[in-house]
């Protein structure tokens, strides 16, 4: 009799542990980039002065990674009405290596700016991205720092 309430105890606690839920923060889940990540705020630093260019009262941007490709859309939120009508976007491949990041710009609505190369740090806390590194065209006079910071939503 006490061999067999034993082994049902111990069948009982087996079960419960395998139905039970991990405690928050004992599980170390894989961050993901793929998704769709909201432009937060922006700053560009050039020649060393900061400049804050984002947020912009009525405009979004979103930043959408797959395994291997980012997309960036930026519009006005009145539908193009208005003197401040405003759309832009680029796609292209990235790789991820650590928190090196490096876009190669391929479509772009701003032509001179395709097929270059960027190079960036991207770290992951969360729900949030923060992306900074040199914007760099020596052919447009472009030699400035970004830092950009994305959240999902």
């Amino acid at each position: 009799m006490h061999i067999r309430y034993l082994s049902f105890a111990a069948l009982l606690a087996l079960t419960a542990s395998c139905n039970s839920k991990p405690e928050t923060g004992t599980t170390s889940q894989p961050q993901t980039l793929a998704g769709t990540w909201f432009l937060h705020s922006s700053q560009i630093i050039e020649k060393g002065d900061t400049v804050d260019t984002f947020p912009v009262k009525d405009e979004e941007m979103i930043k959408t990674f797959t395994d291997t490709h980012f997309t960036f859309m930026k519009h006005d939120t009145r539908q193009g009405k208005g003197d401040s009508a405003v759309f832009s976007a680029g796609a292209g491949t990235y790789t991820l290596k650590g928190e090196d990041y490096t876009e190669k710009l391929q479509y772009c609505n701003y032509r001179e700016w395709e097929n270059h190369d960027f190079q960036f740090k991207l770290r992951m806390h969360g729900d949030t991205i923060i992306q900074t590194g040199e914007e760099k065209i020596d052919s447009l006079g472009i030699n400035r720092e970004i830092r950009e910071v994305y959240v999902r939503k």
